[in-house]
């Protein structure tokens, strides 16, 4: 290590280009002493003089701004609106070839730039006085001849010209300030402005010029530990670059599952060790998620791409279960009728089932005005196709509405053969029957699918012959399997599928039991060891993969959302005309309080006699009065035994027979009620007489 210059961890870091990563570093000095030990970011860190560090990335955090009057320093974020200005050299370069080369490569904005010269120069016959502004244009390069660059210059009199100044020319030349400006972003990718000075474009917040260094974030490893480190490059630490002198230091590199998919085939099988085990909240909720637990270890057997269905149970369980399901599960399934809730979910299925016909098993009213026909149970529909209809109410500006809805044929029902109509008749008929209504998508409703089919299907067919998602139920297990979850669920909903690059692992303790990580959903991070493989040389186990594995409802959620993204949201009802149904409503009512009147008040010019019969007619007896309520802690009441009639009686009140009544009390006689023709409530005295007769029977009721 003799010779090798120590530098600052920070000055290290922003000259490193990423393309040449992994570096070792060896910490030489700093505020970092031996044994001492810091928390950044929750990660621990502890760094001694002699450490090796492995630098395996780098990432732009912010960006330290250092006022060169002050020494002061502050940090402004990388995606930091404001624009900087390039502050001029002052000392004078030599050559115009050094000029140029401190400017940025590929940004469009570098170009023109503006110097002068504080000598006379002559190129080409022209003469250029000491101070004129030559302004860059252009770099020229031609093959055999030396680079030049095309400089415009503006002489007295605002003439102009253009002259071809080789990059070698010699003399003093002074950078002028010039109009570009420059974004953080921008500075930090080119390290020729990195190297430069620059100033707020707006001065108010700091006029005097500043340096700008990159800050990043270092992810490195060291050779006593197994997690990847992550801490600042503005750390105050001394370093020096020994990757040449320590490659055969052994360091123990920590992989992603994903970058395990990208080791070479005869990297596997091998015994891996897990350095970061999976979220406390896991997608998974099958029997090997609690066995990757920190520091254990795994059987990693071969890596490639595997064809996986979710599978989902109905909502009519107690909890719903979702399942991934490998396409080589060897169970049976046969089709079961799928549910719909609303049309729009008929219209959704029959894009993906053209002709599909469906039982209604819920009674629907028919709602004239929002265009919604009667449905009565055990009716079947078949779906023709979506269109255009208009419905019979206004919108509140008083034009006609039209929304889409879905055609449907009512099918006849089935002949059961005791018509005996000749077969012309018969065919007419059954052709009138296949009634075609329009169902609007809004309408809400419950359907249920008619399937004629009793076929026995495996899975990876189901996925080939019909649209998804589908019902199914599993008729017989997988054989190959200890036990077969799926067995026993009266209903599945085939959700979807998906290609995954998955992982065949299993643990050292049982290695011929397999199962596949799918590494797309799942996150730990692991690292290749030396350990044996726990069979002979040359003879692996014959492994068994489990091909159903139990995933949690979050792991649903994401499969959906990355799934229908852009589906469209169920369309909604119209918006009613406001003024036509509060009018409908207010004659509405009307009518109701008007027959409620007519009930309970007789017309004013109906005559005293008819108005006598229909109240007091010994001869038509009035209705009984309604019962009265019966607590369930009480006996009901006993009606006591009739009397045989008497004469006297006939043109008095008969009494209530429901209860007993003390005569002498409840006598009510013809001559005290007598009918008011011009009286607005002579219906009062028999509301009263009811009232009193209501409230005894209560009375009698309690004392029985």
């Amino acid at each position: 290590m003799a010779g090798t210059i120590a530098l600052p961890l920070q000055q290290f870091i922003a000259s490193l280009d990423g393309s040449c990563l992994p570096k070792i570093l060896q910490v030489c000095s700093g505020v970092y002493f031996q044994g001492s030990i810091y928390e950044i970011s929750g990660s621990e860190v502890c760094f001694s003089t002699g450490d090796l560090i492995k630098v395996i990335g780098i990432e732009l955090l912010s960006v330290c701004c250092e006022d060169i009057g002050n020494n002061e320093k502050f940090e402004l974020p990388i995606n930091h609106t404001g624009l900087f200005k390039v502050v001029p050299e002052e000392m004078p370069y030599t050559t115009i070839e050094e000029m140029v080369s401190l400017r940025p490569v590929g940004l469009e904005s570098c170009l023109p730039f503006t110097f002068t010269s504080r000598s006379k120069m002559t190129f080409d016959d022209v003469m250029l006085g000491a101070g004129t502004a030559l302004t860059v244009l252009s770099i020229e390069r031609r093959e055999g001849e030396e680079a030049k660059v095309r400089c415009h210059v503006k002489g007295q009199q605002e003439a102009s010209a253009e002259v071809c100044i080789p990059l070698s020319s010699q003399g003093e030349f002074i950078e002028r300030e010039n109009e570009e400006r420059f974004t953080l972003q921008e500075i930090m990718s080119s390290p020729c402005l990195r190297s430069r000075r620059f100033r707020f474009i707006n001065t108010t917040k700091c006029e005097r010029p500043l340096i700008l260094s990159p800050i990043y974030q270092v992810h490195a490893i060291m050779s006593l530990r197994k997690n990847v480190l992550k801490f600042p490059s503005s750390l105050e630490v001394d370093v020096i670059d020994v990757t040449e002198l320590s490659k055969d230091v052994n360091f123990v590199t920590p992989l992603s599952l994903s970058e395990v998919i990208s080791q070479p085939g005869e990297s596997f099988p091998a015994v891996v060790e897990i350095l970061e085990r999976p979220e406390t909240r896991s997608l998974f909720k099958c029997s090997w998620i609690p066995g990757l637990s920190l520091s254990s270890h795994l059987i990693f057997h071969k890596t490639g791409n595997s064809t996986m269905i979710l599978l989902s149970s109905l909502k009519s369980r107690k909890a719903a279960q979702y399942f991934l399901v490998s396409q080589q599960y060897g169970g049976r399934f046969r089709r079961r009728p799928r549910e719909f809730n609303s049309v729009y979910e008929l219209y959704v299925a029959s894009t993906q089932v053209p002709g599909l016909k469906v039982s209604v098993t819920r009674n629907c009213e028919e709602a004239e005005e929002e265009g919604l026909p009667a449905l009565s149970v055990g009716e079947q529909l078949e779906v023709v196709r979506c269109e255009r209809m208009e419905l019979p109410c206004e919108s509140s500006k008083g034009q006609k509405q039209s929304v889409d809805a879905l055609l449907c044929q009512r099918l006849p029902e089935p002949d059961d053969g005791d018509d005996d109509d000749d077969d012309g008749d018969g065919e007419v008929r059954q052709g009138d029957e296949r009634e075609e209504i329009l169902l609007p998508l809004y309408m809400q409703g419950h359907f249920v699918e008619v399937l004629t089919d009793n076929k026995k299907y495996r899975l990876r067919d189901l996925g080939k012959e019909f649209n998804l998602p589908l019902d199914v139920k599993v008729v017989s297990r997988d054989t190959e399997v200890e036990t077969d979850p799926l067995v026993g669920i009266a209903c599945l909903r085939i959700e979807g599928t998906m290609s995954e690059p998955t992982i065949q692992a299993s643990f050292p303790h049982r290695p011929e039991h397999c199962f596949e990580i799918p590494t797309q959903w799942l996150s730990m991070s692991v690292c290749f060891t030396k350990d044996p493989l726990p069979w002979p040389s040359g003879q692996p186990p014959k492994c068994q993969v489990d091909r159903v594995t139990e995933v949690t409802d979050h792991f649903f959620y994401e499969f959906r959302k990355q799934g229908n993204s852009d589906e469209a949201p169920p369309p909604r009802p119209p918006k009613p005309n406001l003024s036509l149904s509060k009018s409908c409503k207010k004659s509405s009512s009307k009518a109701a309080k008007k027959s409620v009147k007519s009930k309970h008040r007789p017309d004013k010019k109906a005559p005293t006699k008819e108005l006598a019969d229909l109240t007091l007619n010994g001869k038509r007896r009035p209705p009984a009065p309604p019962p009265p309520a019966i607590f369930d802690d009480q006996p009901p009441p006993v009606a006591p035994r009739k009397h045989s009639g008497d004469k006297e009686k006939i043109g008095k009140a008969l009494p209530n027979t429901y209860v007993e009544r003390e005569e002498s009390q409840r006598k009510v006689s013809l001559h005290d009620v007598t009918a008011d023709v011009d009286s607005d409530h002579d219906y009062e005295t028999v509301d009263e007489t009811l009232v009193e007769m209501m409230k005894t029977a209560r009375e009698n009721i309690m004392f029985y």
